[in-house]
């Protein structure tokens, strides 16, 4: 499977920062998933829970609050909370 590059990140730590094979993303307007290849976008985020799946099949999760921004651009994804 194609990965891509994912950094979930709050100021002055760095949470994950490694391939994945999805991750979903709790947005202002909804749940949105970014695959590999993804066409750039930002998003605000909204509270939920991000969930990922690493490139060797792990399954992860983050609880956010709400606060936070998602940025997807030239094959990664960067989540600033």
């Amino acid at each position: 499977m194609k990965t891509f590059h994912l950094t979930i990140a709050r100021v002055g730590e760095n949470l994950f920062d490694g391939d994945v094979i999805s991750v979903a993303i709790p947005g202002v307007d909804g749940m949105f998933e970014v695959l590999a290849g993804h066409e750039a976008f930002v998003s605000e985020l909204a509270k939920g829970t991000v969930r990922a799946v690493s490139a060797e099949g792990e399954r992860f999760h983050f609880e956010i609050a709400g606060r936070g921004v998602a940025e997807v651009s030239q094959n990664q994804a960067t989540i600033l909370l």
